[in-house]
């Protein structure tokens, strides 16, 4: 196995916990760790011996994800400010 190794934390584990993150404050974290792990992976790959092209789409397929999974979150609505008050109380 080329990636992965015990000093860091899988990129499948980065990526899975990047899709699966549904704090939108901490989402764009994840990704980048996973993104940044993907990019070691693929270094790692393109040096070592032998044919993994398998391993290679993986890891292409899951930059793709990762790189839709950001885009939306910039064209997320923005959150209404806290400062409004919606608690609209009738005087009597």
């Amino acid at each position: 196995m080329v990636c992965g190794g015990s000093k860091t934390q899988s990129w499948k584990d980065l990526y899975q916990a990047a899709i699966s993150e549904s704090d939108l404050n901490k989402l764009p974290s994840r990704i980048n760790d996973a993104e940044a792990a993907i990019v070691i992976c693929a270094r790692e790959l393109f040096h070592a011996v032998g044919d993994d092209a398998e391993e290679g789409e993986r890891l292409d397929d899951a930059l793709c994800i990762l790189q839709a999974l950001r885009r939306s979150l910039k064209h997320r609505p923005s959150p209404i400010p806290s400062t409004i008050n919606l608690d609209y109380k009738r005087s009597a």
